[in-house]
């Protein structure tokens, strides 16, 4: 089981409970998955990118990664369009596990309900949540 209080969790990025990270820059947000996500997966070799201009809906899967152990679906945070995706991943998936918050990013969205950005989750809250049983389902 990962150890939650060793996790990288920066301060100024938002979090789904399904360990998407999410940095917002003006109407679009950046998404990847989390240091939690990469580190229970373990060694990502391979990466299923949307399309650029998909329509997403929050919570709701738009692509997944495949490790060693699992394929993962990664989950839309809000609701809105595709508007870039990091094809960095096509040839190094493994961005993922050594940068998952810089390099490794997974896709921008514009955001057309930004109300919903008030649901993601602090920094705090959402190591709070890893901790609990909910997390590891």
């Amino acid at each position: 089981m990962t150890d939650v209080d060793s996790l990288n969790i920066p301060e100024d990025l938002k979090y789904t409970k399904t360990s998407e990270w999410v940095k917002v820059e003006g109407d679009v947000i950046v998404t990847g998955l989390t240091d939690f996500s990469q580190s229970e997966l373990t060694d990502i070799v391979f990466v299923e990118l949307p399309e650029v201009g998909k329509q997403v809906e929050a919570n709701t899967e738009y692509g997944n990664v495949e490790s060693v152990k699992a394929v993962a679906d990664i989950f839309s945070p809000v609701n809105g369009e595709v508007v870039e995706v990091n094809e960095a991943l096509q040839d190094t998936p493994e961005l993922i596990n050594s940068d998952c918050y810089g390099e490794g990013w997974y896709a921008k969205i514009k955001v057309s309900d930004p109300a919903q950005l008030d649901q993601l989750l602090a920094s705090g809250p959402y190591r709070e949540f890893l901790k609990t049983e909910d997390a590891h389902h």
